[in-house]
């Protein structure tokens, strides 16, 4: 056989071999493949069985336990309120002519909320609004509640505890509108009338009893020097009438020319001589009367007349003088619950009229409160003095402290009650007082809506813990810890437990130590 021959026989004997290379990897990847799907009976008994159970374990470990309540709370103003001002005493329009407030102004006791009709609105503390004016002669708690007000603005109205208004208010209500910059209000016309009246009344009632005075003092004096001469002298002039009457009735008869005795009028003489005796007594009788003196009665019932008059008198101006004094009309004052006050929200103009029904502003407490709230079962945690942490917008922290748990608000016929675990359903309120805030921190958070964190219950420093449900009970009741020694060995320890807070419990002591590290089973 040539060469030619020999090299085409067996580059035909290396094709053979290489197709049957061929096949054989075929073969054997399809098996492969196919035994993937494919299994025998046995197989697929043994792959249904579950598997070896084994321990799930934990490691024990030193951290800080702690017990918190977080809610969501509103940063806003305290005790927000529309003002309202009694306007029904005004004469003429409530026109606002000033001291429009702008929001943010912050009001303080006697200062001015607005000016109407060129009167002030003060600001005094005090729970009853002012229903209706002040004047000498009334009395009630308002003014029981003026009094308190004035004194703790250094004004003294008096008695604090009476509740009458007296002439001491009216001087110490003078005061506060000094203090306010305004002139105290002025006396009605009637008023002012009156008591020009009762002062010109007092003043003629004094001049008749000076004049009574005068009378009685005369009369209690006896008579002048001419008048016992005039006494005397018509006594004198009488005793003369009579011994001419005497002299003519016993002179004898008189004769004609004849000598003839004339005829006497005996009777008529004898009546001329018994008229001058009458006339001789009666004016010894009145000689000795004013000699005597006529007495005072008369003179002293004027007096007595004339000074009841000037009492009188002086009564009915006391009264007008008190109507006179400084009144508080219910117009000029505001009373707050707490002061002082922040203005939120102005709804009236300068020029614009104003009715008691309608509100002029809106104010609320100047202080910043977080209020938030809580179910039942938190609010049951919680009490007055606890301190949250809240964020600051600049990423810091700051605290506030709790100031007021309010009652439940109901949200269903059972809310609010007591069930049977002890616990309070429904929400409750959370008032906080944040700590020491600046002007532009308040600003930022005014009006925001905040997430407060107080720390109930905590460990303080990290204590030894485990997992909750790393605990089990005993026969006893006892709590206990199963830790793995080796492989699947482990051991019941029983421990004493203290604090649970998020899902770990400390352990304070056990039977056989417990350290960090260590494991507890949770599982099997």
């Amino acid at each position: 056989m040539s060469g030619a021959g020999r090299g085409t026989a067996l580059l035909r004997g290396h094709r053979v071999i290489w197709l049957i290379a061929i096949v054989a990897v075929l073969s054997l990847a399809a098996g492969m493949l196919l035994s993937r799907f494919i299994q025998s009976p046995s197989d697929a008994a043994a792959k249904a069985q579950p598997p070896t159970a084994g321990l799930i374990t934990v490691p024990v470990e030193n951290r800080v336990i702690a017990n918190d309540v977080t809610m969501r709370a509103d940063v806003l103003y305290d005790e927000a309120v529309e003002v309202k001002i009694e306007t029904g005493e005004i004469s003429g329009a409530a026109v606002v002519t000033g001291k429009v407030p702008e929001v943010g102004t912050e009001l303080a006791a006697a200062s001015i909320l607005l000016e109407i009709a060129g009167r002030p609105v003060i600001a005094l503390p005090g729970e009853l609004p002012a229903f209706r004016s002040l004047r000498v002669g009334v009395s009630g708690p308002d003014v029981i509640q003026l009094k308190q007000a004035l004194a703790s603005l250094g004004i003294d109205p008096g008695n604090v505890e009476s509740d009458l208004y007296d002439a001491r208010t009216a001087a110490a209500v003078d005061k506060l509108y000094v203090m306010a910059g305004y002139p105290s209000p002025v006396a009605s016309a009637d008023a002012a009338a009156a008591l020009t009246g009762a002062r010109a009344s007092l003043a003629s009632a004094k001049d008749m009893l000076t004049a009574a005075d005068a009378e009685l003092t005369t009369a209690k004096s006896g008579p002048t020097k001419a008048e016992r001469l005039a006494a005397d002298n018509e006594v004198n002039s009488a005793q003369r009438a009579l011994n001419t009457a005497i002299a003519v009735r016993d002179a004898p008869a008189e004769v004609d020319a004849d000598g003839v005795a004339l005829p006497k009028d005996i009777r008529g003489q004898e009546n001329d001589v018994a008229d001058a005796q009458d006339r001789l007594n009666l004016v010894i009788v009145q000689r000795d009367a004013v000699i005597a003196g006529t007495g005072t009665a008369a003179q002293q019932t004027a007096r007595n007349s004339a000074s009841q008059a000037v009492k009188d008198a002086e009564t009915e101006l006391a009264l007008a003088l008190e109507a006179t004094l400084t009144s508080l009309p219910a117009s000029e004052i505001t009373y707050f619950a707490a002061l002082p006050r922040r203005v939120d929200q102005v709804t009236v103009t300068r020029g614009e009229t104003v009715t008691s029904a309608k509100a002029v502003m809106s104010v609320s407490g100047a202080n910043i409160v977080v209020s938030g709230s809580v179910a039942g079962s938190d609010a049951d945690l919680l009490e007055a003095g606890m301190t949250g942490t809240f964020p600051l917008p600049d990423g810091t922290t700051s605290t506030a402290t709790i100031t007021e748990i309010k009652a439940a608000e109901k949200t269903g016929t059972d809310e609010g009650d007591t069930g049977d675990s002890g616990t309070t359903t429904g929400r409750f309120t959370v008032l906080f007082t944040p700590d020491a805030l600046t002007p532009e921190q308040i600003a930022t958070l005014q009006g925001s809506n905040i997430k407060v964190t107080i720390g109930v219950n905590s460990t303080g420093d990290k204590v030894l813990a485990v997992p909750s449900a790393a605990l089990t009970a005993g026969p006893g009741g006892e709590s206990r810890v199963e830790r793995k020694v080796t492989g699947d060995t482990t051991e019941l320890i029983k421990v004493e437990t203290g604090l649970a807070a998020g899902g770990y419990v400390q352990i304070v002591s056990s039977e056989i130590d417990l350290t960090d590290g260590d494991l507890v089973v949770v599982g099997k």
